[in-house]
């Protein structure tokens, strides 16, 4: 096992953390794993953990003013170019686990979302992290900087006003 690897599996942070930048966000859902998520073993699909993550990133994402809908009014778009999982430990049929989004502060135009699945008795069952790139509806193209309503957001968020999600 690599250095970096043991690393990730002790919950080190995927992306680095500045002093000057504001902590990040962090969401919480539960999700119960259905019939429909599990492998023939009774083992939750490493498929399925994508749609997990995206449970609490959706949630966490909307409450920033930074949900689908705003993305779609803006006509910009924020591809996914880039997700990473860490299994660490199986999450059963029927168990209900804890699902953490954290969006960590970017300055680039993307978003950079830490996760965690966290199984009743506490152990870390995955971590993983995505990275959103902001492109133009119409082109597909990468955008240079933030659209604006991302901006405002991150205002929103230096200023503090989402200090319940830290």
């Amino acid at each position: 096992m690599s250095l970096s690897t043991r690393k990730r599996r002790k919950g080190e942070p995927y992306f680095a953390r500045r002093t000057e930048d504001p902590a990040p966000l962090t969401f919480r859902i539960k999700r119960r794993t259905l019939f429909s998520d599990a492998d023939p073993m009774g083992i939750l699909w490493h498929g399925r953990y994508p749609a997990f993550f995206e449970s609490a990133a959706a949630e966490l994402h909307r409450a920033c003013g930074l949900g689908y809908l705003d993305f779609q009014q803006a006509n910009v778009y924020a591809p996914i170019v880039q997700l990473h999982i860490d299994y660490i430990a199986s999450v059963l049929l029927d168990e209900e686990v804890m699902v953490e989004a954290t969006l960590v502060w970017n300055d680039a135009a993307r978003i950079d979302t830490e996760y965690a699945i966290v199984k009743p008795d506490g152990r870390i069952a995955a971590r993983g992290f995505t990275v959103q790139l902001f492109t133009a509806s119409a082109t597909g193209i990468p955008l240079l900087a933030p659209p604006c309503f991302v901006e405002a957001s991150r205002q929103a968020w230096r200023d503090g006003e989402f200090a319940y999600l830290q």
